[in-house]
């Protein structure tokens, strides 16, 4: 049996898709019993700048609690059952594992991590830092996970050095053995087939800023070059309140999906850009740095901060002219871009062959 403890569901995001597509994936290729524990409904309106609303997605993770512990009380559990969180940072994980060591069930546990306070760009590294009970916390989950699954090696290299700060040893897999720290795509196999009918789409002048409004994201760099270049149509997509079907749709008319990000472990945006034949223009930094091909990085240090973005705007400028100029000699690269995101950081083929071989981990 395959238990998943999943993430609450917001229409526009990714999670509303995981909801069917992480089950039936896992079913088809594993030939198992697959049990979703879901939290029930939460409430749609996120916490300005985050993914989730902090109050409802405790109310949603309790429920879920809830579930895991009636489950024991009734036996169901097995020794040899899987629990999947698609969201690591649960601290539900700290007692599912005390309720599987106490009763003798020995389970395996597995936890995609997408962000924490580890990160110090991301809404958690912010607001709460490196505060010793969020990085003790942090620190038992990742222990209780027998496998903990990252998307990008630019995570699980900040993330190992977050809690190994005076180590001299740079990460690689011989340091956390039989699948304890593996990198992996994310389950997201159904995105070139939902953004299919996008694809093709007559284009126009049109920029897309495709991300949160939040510190990390820099918003103020698109702004200020939104009034630079007024020959452009510059959209920053969470300012129109869009629905799904109304994003995509700008997404397969405009030219180039932007990015400044200062916080990136994977990015889908700039990927649903390129597969509906936009230009990622993404900095060499982050995750960016091993995922994107040559064409589409420009230099870190033209939006690292806003000094430099004053420094390098001319530059940055010219850069983006060339594309909107010269678009139609990119789709032999953006088809090449497509290729190597599907094949590396969208398809979760390590994921699942890491499920099926638990037996074989320690």
């Amino acid at each position: 049996m395959i238990y998943i403890v999943d993430l609450e569901a917001v229409d526009t995001r990714y999670t509303k898709q995981w909801k069917d597509h992480v089950p039936a994936l896992l079913e088809r290729e594993l030939h198992e019993q697959v049990t979703v524990i879901s939290g029930g409904e939460t409430p749609q309106a996120t916490t300005p700048g985050a993914f989730l609303n902090f109050g409802g997605t405790n109310v949603y993770k309790s429920n879920q609690l809830q579930q895991i512990g009636e489950l024991f009380c009734s036996g169901r559990v097995k020794d040899g059952d899987y629990f999947l969180y698609t969201d690591a940072w649960n601290p539900t994980v700290i007692q599912l594992k005390y309720m599987a060591e106490l009763l003798g069930v020995n389970i395996k546990i597995g936890g995609l991590w997408h962000a924490g306070s580890y990160d110090p760009q991301d809404f958690l590294g912010r607001l709460i830092g490196d505060k010793p009970w969020v990085r003790h916390a942090e620190k038992s989950m990742f222990e209780v996970f027998d496998h903990n699954f990252f998307a990008s090696v630019f995570h699980i290299k900040m993330f190992y050095q977050a809690f190994n700060p005076n180590s001299m040893l740079i990460w690689s897999d011989e340091l956390y053995p039989n699948g304890k720290i593996t990198r992996t795509g994310w389950p997201m196999e159904y995105m070139s087939d939902t953004l299919l009918s996008y694809k093709h789409m007559e284009k126009r002048n049109l920029i897309l800023f495709p991300h949160r409004i939040a510190p990390e994201k820099q918003p103020e760099i698109f702004r200020d070059l939104k009034e630079s270049m007024p020959e452009y149509e510059f959209v920053m997509c969470q300012e129109q309140q869009l629905s799904k079907n109304e994003y995509h749709n700008l997404l397969g008319e405009a030219k180039i999906v932007f990015s400044a990000n200062l916080q990136e472990t994977l990015g889908i945006s700039w990927y649903e850009g390129a597969l509906v034949d936009a230009i990622p223009m993404v900095p060499d930094r982050l995750s960016y740095s091993e995922m994107a091909v040559d064409e589409f990085k420009y230099p870190s240090e033209w939006t690292d901060t806003w000094e430099n973005y004053q420094k390098h705007k001319d530059m940055l400028m010219v850069k983006i002219h060339h594309y909107m100029e010269n678009y139609n000699n990119y789709q032999f690269t953006i088809d090449q871009q497509v290729r190597k995101l599907k094949d590396d950081f969208f398809g979760c083929s390590n994921l699942i062959s890491t499920i099926k071989d638990r037996s074989k981990h320690a």
